[in-house]
């Protein structure tokens, strides 16, 4: 991604509207530079979450969805760690992500970056 976004790695965001500051194991935001040392990014900084599941699969797919998609977060993805899978939810809406789609294997690109491809592989293996 370049100079285009910074990648952080469970570090909190801020979400106002749910008064939480959650840790996703990935968030791509915006590269604010000095602006996060006075606050975590917001939703309108986010490009994307990631999320690696194994115990917490239930909470990440249907807590945090609901609570990602209230935020306007536009894209999420939960890495089922113990099926080898990767579900993508997009169209943040106030009652979770009207498109949920799950992959084994090719690949995916991100809404924010449509000339980035993810190989699914590597977000598994990891």
């Amino acid at each position: 991604l370049g100079n285009r976004a910074k990648v952080r790695h469970a570090k909190p965001i801020t979400l106002p509207e749910s008064d939480s500051e959650p840790e996703p194991d990935i968030a791509v935001v915006e590269r604010l530079g000095r602006v996060y040392r006075q606050h975590h990014p917001y939703p309108e900084n986010i490009f994307w979450l990631i999320e690696y599941a194994q115990s917490s699969l239930a909470k990440d797919v249907d807590v945090k969805t609901k609570v990602y998609a209230r935020a306007g977060i536009p894209e999420y993805w939960v890495v089922n760690l113990k099926t080898m899978e990767v579900i993508v939810f997009r169209c943040p809406t106030s009652d979770g992500y009207q498109s949920q789609i799950t992959l084994t294997e090719g690949t995916l690109t991100p809404l924010a970056f449509p000339d980035v491809a993810i190989a699914v592989e590597r977000l598994l293996n990891a």
